[in-house]
């Protein structure tokens, strides 16, 4: 059972192995070569986005040293934006409704830093919506329990919603979530602290994923998310 939830827990951290020189346990621990993109040299956001949301992006150098930070291309972002709420693509859902908005292409843009030590990433998430972030809060009130099911395994995703970071944005919203799959020896755990503001029709999501219930890393999640928001609103 623990082989068929695996590789879906770990689809952003072998997404991010893709596209850079990272050694990830989650992936097997091999390294796969490749070079970290400076925010605004990815095409995924001009296609389907009047924003250039990369250019929106802050600098991978902005993450602290233990997060080894790059800019996904849009085949990298397709696979890991899913695995930000749990859910994964193509998975049928339980209750009915409470399966986020599919990311369309071009309308996003993904930062992820990897602390390879504690076996974490931190996500800064810019997609272009059209629908104001209190219609996500009220999903994820309706849904505080869903479970997910793809290719015969399922999962049960567990959200809360938690006090609102103060920022200056026009909307804001917090959750914390867990992903749980398997039983006993074979159970994984996914938690997941998600910070996220909407600016216009900018929503941005700054994740921090560990595969274990480790205290996240709140600190640092603040500080990107906060960098994130302002540079959004500078425009």
């Amino acid at each position: 059972m623990l082989r068929r939830f695996e590789p879906r827990r770990r689809l952003l951290l072998c997404a991010i192995g893709a596209v850079a020189t990272v050694t990830l346990a989650a992936c097997g621990g091999s390294d796969v070569a490749g070079t970290p993109e400076p925010a605004g040299s990815s095409p995924s956001s001009s296609a389907g986005s009047a924003v250039d949301l990369d250019a929106l992006l802050i600098d991978p150098a902005s993450f602290p040293a233990q997060y080894d930070a790059i800019v996904l291309p849009p085949q990298a972002i397709a696979q890991a934006s899913p695995d930000l709420t749990g859910i994964p693509a193509g998975a049928e859902v339980s209750p009915a409704g409470c399966k986020p908005a599919d990311v369309a292409p071009g309308t996003a843009a993904l930062i992820v830093g990897t602390d390879n030590a504690n076996r974490a990433t931190i996500s800064i998430e810019l997609t272009s919506v059209g629908e104001p972030l209190s219609a996500r809060e009220d999903q994820l009130k309706e849904c505080n329990e869903v479970q997910a099911t793809k290719s015969g395994a399922t999962s049960t995703i567990e959200s809360t919603i938690t006090p609102a970071p103060p920022i200056d944005a026009d909307e804001t919203l917090a959750v914390r979530q867990t992903v749980s799959s398997g039983t006993g020896s074979e159970a994984v755990t996914q938690s997941m602290l998600t910070l996220m503001a909407q600016v216009g029709d900018v929503r941005i999501a700054a994740t921090h994923m560990s595969f274990d219930s480790a205290t996240p890393d709140a600190e640092t999640l603040d500080e990107l998310f906060t960098a994130a928001v302002q540079k959004v609103k500078a425009g």
